[in-house]
């Protein structure tokens, strides 16, 4: 039986912070695995790790840039709260991605492992993310609007961009690096399709 939302019990503020803390280091993981690969995935994530590459620039810096104008958008759609949250993580997962650096060296790793783990661990990242009514920004922000007014899943949403983005991407990156990142971008998708189900929720 599906559970009523309208009585579902309301996650604590500890609560909120720890499982977005998690899923936010669950996130920074893959992007961390990704980065080691030379992949790339979707969302702003994937636009900020193409530019890092081929410019040369900072991921964190350029991420979290990316995203400041979808905080506003956040706002006027979903309210202060997902906004504010999605800021934090954000911020969160872009310290993190840096702070792995050091902490944790990857110095070979083949790429199709990388796709797996990331797929799996920033898939994982994002429903919980989603769950504690945070996000990663950018595209999840638009896709989670658009599965609340119109049931379109969040997923699918996400996976069209991608395909736009990784098309782009051929261009730019060694076909074989681009294949294998469209494998975890199809992974992390395929874990928010299919586990991304607000009828299945009996905590909000």
């Amino acid at each position: 039986m599906n559970a009523d939302l309208s009585t579902a019990r309301r996650y604590t503020a500890f609560e909120d912070v720890q499982g977005l803390m998690i899923a936010s280091a669950q996130a920074a993981l893959g992007i961390h695995l990704l980065r080691a690969a030379g992949l790339v995935t979707g969302g702003t994530a994937g636009t900020a790790l193409i530019l890092s590459y081929v410019f040369h620039w900072n991921f964190s810096v350029v991420f979290f840039a990316m995203n400041i104008p979808f905080f506003g958008f956040a706002w006027m759609a979903r309210g202060p709260v997902f906004c504010l949250k999605s800021l934090a993580t954000v911020a969160l997962v872009s310290l993190l991605a840096e702070a792995l650096k050091p902490l944790l060296h990857v110095d070979q790793i083949h790429p199709a492992a990388a796709a797996v783990l990331f797929g799996v661990s920033a898939g994982v990242g994002l429903l919980g993310l989603f769950r504690h009514s945070g996000s990663l920004g950018g595209v999840s922000i638009v896709a989670l609007i658009l599965q609340d007014k119109t049931g379109f899943r969040a997923g699918w949403t996400q996976l069209i961009h991608d395909l736009i983005l990784f098309t782009a991407a051929v261009f730019l990156l060694p076909p074989d690096r681009v294949l294998w990142s469209l494998l975890g971008a199809v992974i992390l998708n395929a874990v928010i399709t299919f586990n991304h189900r607000r009828d299945w929720y009996v905590v909000t």
